[in-house]
């Protein structure tokens, strides 16, 4: 990322739990490090979890102005944040859905240890379905008109499952009101979020990755669909799962079983 280094770009925000070698976490499109609230404690009986906001989204500002929002650039924005702290490769790393396409990226680079990627984006040909950007909008336009109406609707476990069982996951209706009202304020407020899908190619290149790889969806992901999912830009040695009855987004759902994944794929 040319002429982007760590004085250019603000530390980004990140939760710190336990001890141990480091995994770091990373969050989808629209969400924040929140998403990972329910597997923290999980995972940081065993390691040194830091999961961050990625620039744009929660807490972190943007990257610099002209500095597009491309994975590479995320990253390389992540790296830095990383030194910052004293944190240096290799490092393990989980990531959903954006967040696990940055981990995919970092394990192309040759700069983690281990990568788990959950529903990882980018694995299409050339660009998402055409449907999702338009679902994406009309479900922040819908947010940001009456956020009052989202909040009453998220009390309900049935319109809980309703609304969140494609962004999300089958299953929300487990999911607290509190968090599923906020993770619907930060998919509709987040000021990197058109940016940052505007920027969205393809995953590439990714046959040479040497690290150890798991790459799970969910048999109910209902929003990356297999034709979000050729195995093509990564090489034959990954490990393939398909959790049974996860969604989108599993940590509110199935906790103990994401932690699991995570933990188990970065020995």
């Amino acid at each position: 990322m040319a002429g982007l280094n760590a004085n250019d770009c603000p530390m980004w925000h990140f939760e710190e739990r336990g001890q141990g070698r480091p995994l770091v976490l990373l969050h989808g499109i629209g969400m924040s490090s929140f998403a990972w609230s329910p597997v923290m404690d999980l995972l940081a009986k065993e390691r040194r979890v830091l999961a961050f906001d990625t620039a744009g989204f929660g807490k972190t500002p943007p990257l610099p102005d002209g500095v597009p929002p491309t994975v590479p650039n995320l990253v390389r924005g992540l790296l830095d944040s990383l030194e910052a702290k004293g944190i240096r490769e290799p490092f393990d790393v989980a990531g959903n859905s954006m967040g696990g396409w940055m981990a995919l990226e970092l394990a192309k680079q040759g700069k983690v240890r281990s990568v788990v990627a959950i529903s990882p984006a980018g694995l299409w040909k050339d660009h998402p379905a055409s449907w999702v950007p338009h679902f994406f909008g009309f479900m922040r336009a819908s947010t940001r008109l009456s956020p009052g109406g989202v909040k009453l609707a998220m009390k309900s476990a049935l319109l809980r499952e309703l609304l969140l069982s494609v962004p999300i996951s089958f299953g929300s209706r487990r999911m607290p009101a509190s968090d599923a009202f906020r993770a619907a304020i930060e998919f509709a407020f987040a000021p990197g979020f058109d940016a940052t899908i505007d920027n969205a190619g393809a995953f590439e290149g990714g046959q040479s990755i040497a690290c150890p790889l798991t790459v799970a969806f969910g048999t109910r992901d209902w929003l990356l669909t297999s034709s979000a999912q050729h195995r093509d830009q990564l090489p034959p040695g990954a490990t393939w799962v398909r959790p049974a009855k996860w969604g989108h987004v599993p940590m509110w759902v199935d906790p103990l079983g994401v932690a699991r994944l995570i933990l188990d794929g970065t020995v």
